[in-house]
């Protein structure tokens, strides 16, 4: 049901802590393609970062009615059990699945020190940020990374959106991503207060070149800089 492809092994007490960030695949993908697909970025984060990839718990459907075991999706928001970014008033079929699965991921892998999505995984994150906003996740993460980030149109889901996310958060899109055009994006980002915003001219993927490149690394430093500084104040107690 999960694909820990990074998942946490013993750890060395003579290597440095890493954030550990649990990361969320787009519509009709799955977290081992997912995985493949942002090679780049985990290559260029893998200094301060390690990455746990999941799988939605929803197969979407193909032609013949049958359900795709390589594609998923984190919710529906039509009747058809398809999903949409630009949809706006459906439902949000599957999506306590969902939650429960995360929960499950987190009790056995975590915690996390923050999240990560793409395209829906990116819309779920910042549902999941706004529902920490609200307390009502079991469990906490303290950063949230971006990529073609949207808010989501579900009736149920627009209740999350009534207020400021006090969480930091770095948003990245491409100002020419068709999928999921930059208002979407700009719309999830204004409900951050302390966002980092990075614009690429490409579409929908993850990108991770240049300024982008550097967006990653900034912010991730600064995370990974409160990690040690927490770190070492624990030890500190303890001598």
């Amino acid at each position: 049901m999960s694909e820990a492809n990074s998942s946490p092994s013993a750890k060395n007490k003579e290597e440095k802590p890493k954030l550990k960030i649990l990361a969320f695949h787009g519509y009709r993908q799955n977290g081992t393609l997912f995985r493949g697909k942002i090679g780049s970025f985990r290559k260029a984060v893998s200094k301060y970062a390690q990455l746990v990839f999941i799988s939605a718990p929803h197969r979407v459907a193909t032609d013949d009615g049958t359900g795709d075991e390589d594609a998923r999706s984190w919710w529906f928001n039509a009747e058809d059990n398809s999903f949409s970014g630009k949809c706006l008033g459906g439902p949000a079929i599957g999506f306590e699945d969902t939650l429960n699965l995360i929960k499950e991921v987190v009790e056995e892998y975590g915690p996390f020190d923050g999240f990560m999505g793409f395209s829906q995984g990116a819309c779920l994150v910042g549902i999941l940020a706004a529902m920490q906003q609200k307390g009502y996740l079991p469990y906490t993460f303290k950063f949230a990374i971006f990529a073609s980030g949207f808010r989501s149109g579900s009736l149920v889901h627009k209740g999350f959106y009534d207020e400021d996310i006090n969480l930091p958060s770095l948003h990245v899109y491409g100002e020419s991503d068709s999928i999921i055009p930059k208002e979407m994006s700009e719309s999830l980002i204004n409900l951050f207060t302390n966002a980092t915003v990075a614009e690429h001219l490409g579409g929908h993927y993850v990108a991770c070149s240049g300024s982008v490149k550097e967006a990653y690394l900034d912010f991730l430093h600064e995370r990974y800089q409160d990690l040690i500084e927490t770190q070492q104040t624990y030890e500190s107690k303890d001598i």
